[in-house]
């Protein structure tokens, strides 16, 4: 069910130091470290000699060291010291996996490493951009991760789940336009006229009527973006003019560790008040609230699908960015697992 030949976030930039980090991503168990000058190594986490898993071993310069025989292994998972053996086998190696720092995050590459294209690492720029401000978190969620793309490119859920933050009866009531390509979805939603919700009226510093916006994409692998903000309405926010407002991009880059686990990466970039770091912190704060509250619903939401292998979820107007974007998840893996012929 996991697409292959894709990058993956395994973890955000800090996270990765001078020793063993341990984290699976599409069932590959990966371990992660530093060298000496900062550069990054990923490599499969299993020692070639009795299994051990290299993350509970030690890093020893540009080197990985088992903690249960001493093998030493160098960035390319080539074994290069092994005890009591004068020389080691060629064979003695394990998986190496391509692995860039872009964007406050650590990428690794699922699948083929000869394919592996730092071009096709999502363009997050806001992330890394001066003139825009971000952090985020992480959550580690008991769901199969197309359950939080559903979630995220439907946000009518706001209103019933988060109804004292983002949410209001307007988004249930607002129509929504979908579109599509062959490498992403793309779901839109105009509330016109409206009181802002607290989060926004806090950001907006006005509780004046609004005009709000959420314009969320789904892109492969298993990412979504959404741009939302508001403006004071009349002031041309929906033609393009959003100098009377404030804008954010939602950040959600979700990488599936098994079939009903995920890692989810969230965060918020936005281009006001962007030097103001209790801001930040009071985003941040903010935003991971209204995510635990997705947790809850969405890992009870799993919890009933295993429980009810012989039904299936229903689709009405509203999942038109779920439905869509599965289709998209499910045309690639059909790709992925056609037989290859001869010419």
């Amino acid at each position: 069910m996991f697409l292959n030949n894709y990058w993956y976030v395994i973890a955000w930039d800090y996270e990765i130091k001078q020793k063993p980090f341990a984290r699976t991503v599409c069932g590959e168990p990966i371990v992660l470290f530093r060298r000496p000058d900062r550069s990054l190594v990923a490599l499969e986490d299993c020692c070639p000699h009795r299994m051990l898993p290299l993350s509970q071993g030690r890093v020893k310069g540009e080197l990985i060291v088992c903690g249960y025989h001493g093998i030493e292994l160098n960035g390319k998972g080539e074994c290069v010291h092994m005890p009591n053996m004068d020389k080691v086998p060629a064979s003695v190696r394990v998986k190496a996996y391509p692995v860039v720092e872009r964007h406050r995050y650590v990428w690794v590459w699922i699948g083929d490493p000869a394919a592996a294209d730092e071009a096709r690492i999502p363009d997050l720029h806001w992330c890394s951009d001066p003139n825009w401000a971000f952090d985020g978190g992480t959550y580690y969620v008991r769901c199969d991760y197309r359950l939080l793309v559903d979630n995220l490119m439907d946000l009518t859920h706001e209103t019933f789940v988060h109804p004292t933050s983002i949410g209001q009866e307007e988004i249930t009531q607002a129509p929504i336009k979908t579109t599509e390509d062959d490498k992403s979805v793309t779901v839109t939603r105009w509330m016109h006229d409206i009181e802002p919700p607290p989060f926004w009226a806090s950001n907006l510093k006005s509780n004046d009527v609004c005009d709000r916006w959420q314009i969320g994409t789904f892109t492969l692998p298993a990412n979504v973006m959404i741009d939302v903000g508001v403006a004071r309405a009349g002031t041309g926010a929906p033609e393009g003019n959003r100098k009377q407002g404030v804008t954010g991009i939602v950040v959600d880059v979700m990488t599936p560790e098994s079939d009903t686990t995920t890692w989810y990466f969230w965060g918020m970039t936005r281009d006001f008040e962007v030097k103001d770091q209790g801001l930040t912190c009071r985003i941040k704060d903010a935003q991971s609230a209204v995510f635990a509250e997705d947790i809850v619903v969405l890992e009870a939401q799993q919890a009933n699908i295993l429980r009810r292998p012989d039904r299936t979820l229903r689709n009405f107007n509203i999942d038109a960015g779920g439905v869509r974007a599965r289709r998209l998840i499910d045309r690639e893996l059909a790709k992925q697992s056609a037989p290859v012929t001869a010419a």
